[in-house]
């Protein structure tokens, strides 16, 4: 029998590439029958894929003439708004690791944008702060990336935008709070059935 992969790569001219439809209509025949949220996983997904569709287009227009990644856009993005900032804090305001941050800034460092220094009242922790060159980019830049962001947005009306925004918050919010990392299991759940012996 044929794989559903094998029939949408047929169907869609065989690059392995799929529209959001032909991805949505494989993932509806995957979970016919199983009892899940459906408006909550459409929610996700599309979130997922909206993020990821948003960066690789900024990489490949706004960032790329300066040779930035996302990852270092939104590294200077942090530092330029809070002036001075420590690390720890750059590293969870751009949802990536220390080490992943310990890396990039050291390029960023290498080309003049930004500058470490010790913490003066704590040998243990760092700060860093956009150069004078770092500010200036920013400060040319931002103007540009505010025009993708446009273009991204441009099928919606304002207040779908500002709907949309207003949506995103809440999820952020809802995930910052005390105990969100553990997801609620459903009343009367099997919890040997996940793994949960003890």
């Amino acid at each position: 029998m044929t794989s559903r992969y094998v029939r949408a790569a047929a169907a869609g001219g065989g690059n392995g590439q799929y529209t959001l439809e032909e991805t949505e209509r494989a993932v509806t025949a995957r979970l016919q029958g199983l009892s899940v949220d459906m408006p909550a996983m459409a929610a996700v997904s599309n979130i997922y894929r909206a993020a990821g569709s948003v960066r690789n287009h900024f990489e490949r227009t706004v960032l790329q003439p300066h040779d930035l990644t996302w990852t270092a856009w939104v590294v200077l993005w942090v530092v330029w708004i809070w002036d001075e900032i420590e690390t720890r804090h750059v590293a969870a305001e751009a949802g990536i690791s220390k080490g992943t941050l310990t890396g990039g800034a050291t390029t960023l460092e290498n080309r003049g944008l930004l500058v470490r220094h010790t913490h003066p009242a704590d040998a243990r922790r760092v700060l860093v702060k956009l150069t004078g060159r770092g500010s200036a980019l920013m400060g040319r830049l931002f103007p540009e990336f505010n025009k993708a962001e446009r273009f991204v947005t441009a099928d919606l009306a304002e207040d779908e935008k500002l709907a949309l925004a207003g949506a995103l918050r809440k999820i952020v919010q809802h995930l910052e709070q005390p105990g969100a990392a553990s997801v609620p299991r459903e009343p009367g759940r099997d919890q040997t059935a996940h793994g949960s012996h003890r």
